[in-house]
């Protein structure tokens, strides 16, 4: 087994706690989903989100998926002017026997626009 980083991305349709959790719940489950990622092949998940997203942590999440028992860190994305708004950004780092060109990073509604150069 090696170590993978995964990334992924979503856009938050509103500043609210539900919508918060909703969305980043969507792309957890969707990077394990893509990936055959067991929850204890996962060694920490790592979150930005833009400075328009404040009515929850993009961790609380990972609760509601059942993966109350990793480690995780949310921080703030930095501002860069004309960035895409309500992004909230995971970095996955995973015990996995797939190569770094097999991953299938996820980036999901408006966030897709960060990495057009990968295939959905």
């Amino acid at each position: 087994m090696r170590v993978r980083a995964l990334r992924g991305a979503v856009s938050v349709d509103s500043n609210t706690k539900d919508d918060v959790i909703r969305a980043t719940a969507e792309l957890l489950e969707e990077m394990l989903d893509r990936n055959d990622v067991a929850t204890d092949d996962i060694i920490f998940v790592f979150f930005t989100a833009t400075e328009d997203i404040s009515a929850e942590f993009p961790a609380a999440a990972m609760r509601k998926i059942g993966l109350s028992h990793i480690p995780v860190m949310c921080a703030r994305e930095i501002a860069v002017e004309g960035s895409i708004p309500m992004i909230v950004r995971a970095m996955m780092l995973i015990y996995t026997e797939k190569a770094r060109e097999q991953l299938r990073h996820v980036y999901l509604k408006e966030a897709r626009q960060l990495r057009t150069d990968l295939p959905e």
